[in-house]
């Protein structure tokens, strides 16, 4: 067994978290963008369609943003009901049309009150004190999932896209989304433009590899995997840095990935 698993996984953290890293991973979606609309957007939807092989989802999204012109924001924002036809045939997985036009919608409507969509996480008026065991992330993923769905007759069916702790999810898809958008570091691969959520804060997006991984260093020990095992990965890794524990996400998944530990 690893004699100093924080050694270890600070080594591969400084290998996976780099440039080279970006290409084949969904993070590349949002790096398409300079404008910090485009890369909420896409940052987003990206998470949101990342499962899959990765190329695949890569395609996707830039089947995606190509039928709203190679302007994602500037699409949602001023696009008429007919320039909508093109994309009654997107589809992945089981994410389709429906959910597409009401992605667009939700966004057409937070854009229009908001220049961030970190504000979509974030509760309107100060965070009440925190139950016992409760982490601020679970607050913020359980606000965002509601305000999501706040529009008048969103579809049903869309719901099974945004995760929240209540539901008991490990919610991978949009911590992963949060790691990227609120990360600050040199390293060039999350982008850190968002100023309200810290670093600190974050929890760890529990994937099948992250969680195998996590697992065979014993940083695990809970049997199911939901919120609860994100939570308990993250404070294990809090041990090894207080401001800034889901770097070592790029160690775990880089891991399970790459070198199928």
């Amino acid at each position: 067994m690893i004699d100093n698993i924080q050694v270890f996984l600070d080594s591969k953290v400084i290998q996976y978290n780099r440039p080279e890293f970006i290409p084949n991973d969904p993070v590349s979606i949002p790096h398409m963008f300079t404008q910090q609309q485009d890369i909420d957007i896409m940052g987003l939807w990206a998470a949101v369609l990342a499962w899959g092989q990765r190329v695949t989802i890569i395609n996707k999204c830039k089947e995606l943003i190509t039928l709203m012109d190679g302007a994602p924001y500037d699409f949602i924002m001023n696009h008429q009901e007919l320039d909508l036809k093109k994309l009654l045939h997107f589809k992945h997985r089981t994410f389709n049309d429906i959910d597409t036009l009401y992605f667009i919608s939700f966004f057409r409507y937070h854009y229009e009150n908001y220049e961030s969509l970190e504000s979509a996480f974030l509760p309107p008026g100060p965070l009440k004190g925190e139950l016992a065991g409760e982490e601020p992330i679970e607050k913020y993923l359980n606000y965002f999932r509601s305000y999501f769905f706040s529009l008048p007759d969103f579809p049903h069916r869309t719901k099974k896209h945004i995760s929240s702790p209540s539901q008991k999810s490990t919610c991978k898809r949009l911590n992963m989304f949060l790691r990227w958008m609120v990360r600050k570091d040199d390293c060039g691969v999350d982008f850190g433009i968002w100023n309200h959520i810290k670093p600190s804060e974050l929890i760890v997006p529990c994937d099948l590899h992250v969680d195998r991984v996590a697992r065979k260093l014993n940083l695990i020990t809970r049997k199911q995997t939901d919120w609860q095992t994100a939570v308990e990965l993250t404070r294990r890794l809090r041990e090894f840095d207080t401001t800034d524990p889901v770097k070592y996400d790029f160690a775990l998944f880089g891991l399970g990935i790459e070198e199928k530990f």
